[in-house]
């Protein structure tokens, strides 16, 4: 199975990741599409593991890892060979993750009205990934969103779109622990746990628990090994959309809860959750350097954007009017307990992250690789990476325990992050890479969303981050 998935997305193993976050949408897909040394940054030695074993292999004395002899990454990347079928299902498994979770709290709080939004920020977003596919035309040297930055700003774009990556990826990793923590509770109902020598509850030493028991997969260098993982990440993914549409069909709790009509000082807070919903534009250059023809780019967009934005639209009507004023942050909380798809749904939501982690973070540990000096020992390098990328998600561990508050951390992201990876940034690059040779009309229509990316920008992150100052000077878990 592993196997079978790695051939499905390894024509997109250039991939640098951001992962956001997404989540679930994040990195599980980002790092599948890469191998297990490419370089991110330049065109350096491959040193892959192919799952086709068609490359000579070598054992590394003593750890009985395997490893590829080096090729470059020109001639293990030079054959794209994604269908449209595949690049929809790539970019669709990209796209859904831990906003699905949110959306019925959104609709809820910011009105039945507020679906609009979604729907509109959808088509902004599939625009972007259009666009995005046209800078990619004007250079076929670029082959990541990295390479887009510095096409059309030199090293200045580089580096900006480099650090929101690295910023979506902490923030999905902070978010995917604090939904790890709001579930196990429910997972483990009836568990006790008592350290005398430390003062946490029942609940953080659940979370810590499974964090430790995560932590080993921050080692792993294997590519069937990560592939299985990213496989595992979609599948849980689907699973708790299944579960909810299946309580809503089975359970007996009755659709019919009144949804207002419109809310508008939450808006901006909502702006943020629906926009994280939709981030996943650090990938789509892969997408479409691995496309057999990537002049269809345009048509991937758009089928994935609208099977996604029907999903949504659809699990955020269902989960707002299966539990109404009273649906949670994330939906599976909101469930009934006892019954058997709130367990399936609430176990596919604990895994999920578990799966994720070592998805994350692969793509600083590999640009950490390659930054230790090339005479070191293979097997200080494993150490090196893994025991940074250990005491990373312990620190991130802290931090998600110190602020449990899931919906104001994804709209804080979704604001600050998202917005500027999924709108503002493309229509800059797509100006300046083509300025002179697009129509007054598409300069308008660009210069405008840019605008309306900084707005919500702005509003969403002062609201959420207002919210989230709020929420941690009284305690208080919304």
């Amino acid at each position: 199975m592993a196997s079978w998935w790695c051939r499905l997305l390894c024509p997109l193993s250039k991939q640098v990741a951001s992962e956001s976050v997404h989540g679930a949408r994040l990195a599980a897909q980002r790092l599948s599409r890469r191998c297990d040394a490419c370089d991110v940054e330049a065109s350096r030695t491959c040193k892959c593991v192919w799952a086709h074993g068609e490359e000579e292999e070598e054992k590394v004395a003593g750890g009985g890892r395997v490893t590829a002899l080096p090729m470059t990454a020109e001639q293990h990347h030079s054959k794209p060979t994604s269908t449209f079928v595949q690049s929809v299902i790539n970019m669709v498994g990209m796209l859904i993750g831990l906003g699905q979770l949110s959306t019925p709290y959104a609709l809820e709080n910011g009105g039945w009205a507020s679906v609009f939004l979604l729907v509109g920020l959808g088509i902004m977003c599939a625009y972007t990934a259009h666009i995005i596919g046209k800078c990619l035309d004007e250079d076929p040297s670029s082959k990541t969103y990295q390479d887009i930055g510095q096409q059309a700003f030199g090293t200045k774009g580089r580096v900006i779109a480099s650090a929101f990556i690295y910023l979506e990826i902490f923030f999905a990793l902070v978010s995917y622990t604090i939904s790890l923590s709001d579930n196990i509770p429910l997972v483990f109902a009836g568990a006790r746990l008592h350290l005398p020598w430390l003062r946490l509850s029942t609940t953080q030493l659940l979370t810590i628990i499974a964090v430790l028991v995560a932590l080993p997969s921050l080692w792993l260098r294997n590519l069937s090994s990560i592939s299985f993982l990213s496989l595992v990440g979609i599948v849980m993914s689907m699973v708790i959309f299944v579960t909810i549409v299946c309580t809503a069909a089975f359970s007996g709790v009755g659709l019919g809860k009144h949804i207002p009509a419109l809310r508008l000082d939450r808006i901006p807070a909502v702006s943020g959750l629906y926009m994280f919903s939709y981030a996943g534009h650090i990938v789509f250059p892969n997408i479409y350097t691995a496309m057999k023809d990537p002049s269809s780019f345009t048509k991937v967009s758009v089928t994935s954007f609208s099977l996604v934005t029907v999903l949504y639209t659809a699990l955020a009507f269902v989960g707002a009017s299966l539990f109404g004023p009273a649906v949670n942050s994330q939906v599976t909380l909101s469930m009934p307990p006892r019954l058997v798809f709130t367990r399936v749904a609430l176990w596919a939501t604990v895994l999920t992250p578990v799966t994720k982690y070592a998805l994350e973070f692969a793509p600083f540990a590999i640009q950490l690789e390659h930054h230790l000096p090339a005479t070191m020992e293979p097997r200080a390098r494993v150490i090196i990476r893994g025991s940074i990328g250990s005491a990373g998600l312990l620190l991130i561990l802290a931090l998600a325990l110190s602020v449990p508050y899931f919906q104001y951390v994804l709209s804080l992201t979704g604001s600050l992050i998202s917005v500027a990876i999924s709108v503002i940034f493309p229509c800059a690059f797509y100006l300046k890479i083509c300025w002179g040779r697009v129509s007054r009309p598409v300069v308008v229509l660009n210069a405008a969303m840019i605008v309306l990316g900084l707005v919500l920008a702005v509003v969403g992150t002062a609201s959420s981050a207002k919210l989230l100052v709020q929420s941690i000077r009284s305690g208080h878990v919304a």
